[in-house]
Parts: C-alpha cells; sequence; structure tokens
C-alpha cells in the first residue's frame, strides 16, 4: 500500500512535467515525420492519475514509478501498414531509444496458444526536450505506431481486454475479434494499394500531389486542422501556375526553408491561432496549407498568379494573402 500510495503523489507532483515531456516529444516527432513526408497524425498524452494508480495496483510492482514506462505517451497513426517502418526511421532517427522496439505486427503462437495481439510498434525512448523527473533522470516517453485500421479495432477492443489479467477471454468474442484482425489486415491492405494506384494516375494525382506536398510542409509550421474542401478549390487553380515547373515540389520545399523564419511570423500573427483569425475571421487560406504555394506564387511568380486567378475564386482571397505577405499586386 505505501509502495503505490508514495508513488501517486510523486507522480501527482510531477504530472506538469511529464506532460511537457510527452508534449515536447509529440511536437517533434510531428515536426519530422512531416519532413518525411509520411501521411499520419501524431497525439501525446501523459497518464491519467487514476490509469496510474490503477496499473500499479493491478500489476504489483515493487516500484511502481520505475516499472510504468509509459507515463508520458505519443501515438503515431500512419494511413497504412506500408508506412510503419518509415515512421519507425523517424523516430529512431530523431530520439535516443532506451530499448530495441518491439515489433507486434508477426507474433507467433505460444505453446500453440493464440495471443491476442493487435500489430503495432512500440518504441521507448528518452523524451524530447532534455527534462528530468526528482532523481535527475531524463523523462521516458512510449511510442506507439500504428495503422488507422488498427487504432479503430485498439480503440473498440480495448475495454473487452486490456488489463484482462488471469481472465480468459471468451471463445466467442476471441474468435470475433480475432476475425476483425484479419479485416483489419484486409483494409490496410487495400488502403496501401489504393494509395499506390492513385500515384500512378495523372488525372488525379496533379492537384492532389500539389496539396499533399503542400500539407506536409504546413504541419512542420502547424499542426491545426483545416477545411479540405477549401484546399480543393484553391489548389485546382494554383496548379495551373506551377505546370510548367516539373521539380516543383522541391522549389515549393526550398521556399519553406528559405522563408521559414517569415512563414513562422506570418503563421503566428495571421494563421489559425491568431487573435485576426480567432475574432475576426479575416485572412482564411493563412490557416490552410495552399497558403505556402500562395506565398511562393507571390514571391516568384505574381503575374501569373493573379492572371490565373482572376474570374475563379474571389479577389478579396488574394488581395489578403498579398497584404500579410507585403506583395503588391
Amino acid at each position: 500500500m505505501s509502495v503505490v500510495n508514495d508513488a501517486f503523489h510523486r507522480y501527482q507532483a510531477e504530472l506538469p512535467h511529464i506532460r511537457k515531456a510527452a508534449q515536447l516529444t509529440g511536437a517533434l516527432l510531428r515536426r519530422k515525420t512531416a519532413r518525411a513526408q509520411i501521411t499520419c497524425e501524431v497525439t501525446h498524452r501523459a497518464k491519467e492519475i487514476g490509469s496510474f494508480v490503477t496499473k500499479a495496483y493491478h500489476k504489483e510492482y515493487p516500484d511502481p514509478w520505475k516499472e510504468i514506462t509509459d507515463k508520458a505517451g505519443v501515438r503515431i497513426t500512419v494511413q497504412h501498414k506500408g508506412l510503419l517502418d518509415d515512421a519507425l526511421k523517424a523516430v529512431k532517427a530523431n530520439l535516443t531509444l532506451v530499448e530495441d522496439p518491439q515489433d507486434y505486427r508477426e507474433q507467433e503462437d505460444i505453446e500453440g496458444k493464440y495471443t491476442l495481439q493487435y500489430p503495432r510498434l512500440h518504441v521507448q525512448v528518452l523524451a524530447a526536450g532534455g527534462l528530468t523527473d526528482g532523481d535527475g533522470r531524463p523523462y521516458e516517453c512510449e511510442i506507439q505506431i500504428r495503422t488507422e485500421a488498427t487504432d479503430l479495432w485498439a480503440r473498440m477492443s480495448h475495454r473487452l481486454l486490456y488489463k484482462a489479467g488471469t481472465t480468459d477471454v471468451p471463445r466467442d468474442v476471441s474468435r470475433s475479434l480475432y476475425r476483425l484482425i484479419a479485416l483489419v489486415e484486409l483494409y490496410d491492405l487495400e488502403v496501401e494499394r489504393g494509395v499506390h494506384v492513385l500515384e500512378q494516375h495523372p488525372d488525379f494525382t496533379r492537384s492532389n500531389r500539389l496539396l499533399d506536398q503542400a500539407e506536409f510542409l504546413y504541419r512542420t509550421f502547424t499542426d491545426h486542422e483545416y477545411r479540405r474542401d477549401l484546399s480543393e478549390d484553391i489548389v485546382d487553380v494554383l496548379v495551373a501556375t506551377v505546370e510548367r515547373e516539373a521539380d516543383y515540389p522541391n522549389k515549393l520545399t526550398q521556399f519553406a526553408e528559405q522563408y521559414r523564419d517569415q512563414l513562422e511570423a506570418t503563421y503566428r500573427h495571421y494563421g489559425p491561432t491568431s487573435e485576426l483569425f480567432l475574432t475576426h475571421s479575416r485572412y482564411v487560406l493563412a490557416s490552410q496549407p495552399e497558403s505556402l504555394i500562395i506565398f511562393e506564387r507571390l514571391t516568384t511568380a505574381k503575374m501569373l498568379l493573379r492572371g490565373t486567378w482572376a474570374d475563379q475564386l474571389s479577389d478579396t482571397l488574394l488581395t489578403d494573402m498579398a497584404e500579410i505577405w507585403s506583395a503588391h499586386l
């Protein structure tokens, strides 16, 4: 009782630092996966106090503080299983691993018995930011990497299976969940196949590739949600301004790096978390990934952009963007 109680009080006291460690780790991986052009969602959390105490009692750890290693956690949810290794590579390249990754994608049966596991990767790392606990040790962070389909299955089955202890899962429930795991694998395979087929389709990919590139770069500045339908309407027009530039994705990347300081200031003052946007709803496109393309075109092909934009989209949208970029149309 006293061991758990001591761990509880310590966890309660250090929780703000643990939350910060999780936040910094999530932010780092969000930027790095965006730069690596990995289609994914990165979320972070600190373990709730109640969950920490429950796990300490359930597992009967001699030292809960040291042995509960998922106090800070980050989850990387990728579009399909073909991106799992890419996400793992991003983690390895940017964080210090505490131990070898745990790969649950190919879980073997143990002594002829099924092991009810969902396919995923777990990586234990030192949290970003260099924060340390009361003993001077760096905080650790558990990184979970899984696909969107696996994430859906895991959330659905979590309450049925997690911390089941010595209680056997009823056979009919077990069979149902295994059937769902098979569907998860099939779903992942079909999503991966569909993505690869669409990448080869010229009519589909022109605008979508341009928007995807802009989104990857935009995510290095902010993780704010945006309106996909608006982005599609704008990019369908913008694509006509870059169709003669075969290497435009690289050009846009170079632009984002060359003007990174100016772009960061622009998004800070006019972007999705700015007072101007939240209070007055001005400069709507500054909260969209296609803003990067607009800024680049205002810098290098202003008259082409203006001529293409005319009679297709609202003049106000473009003049607002030109105003905040200090470009004269």
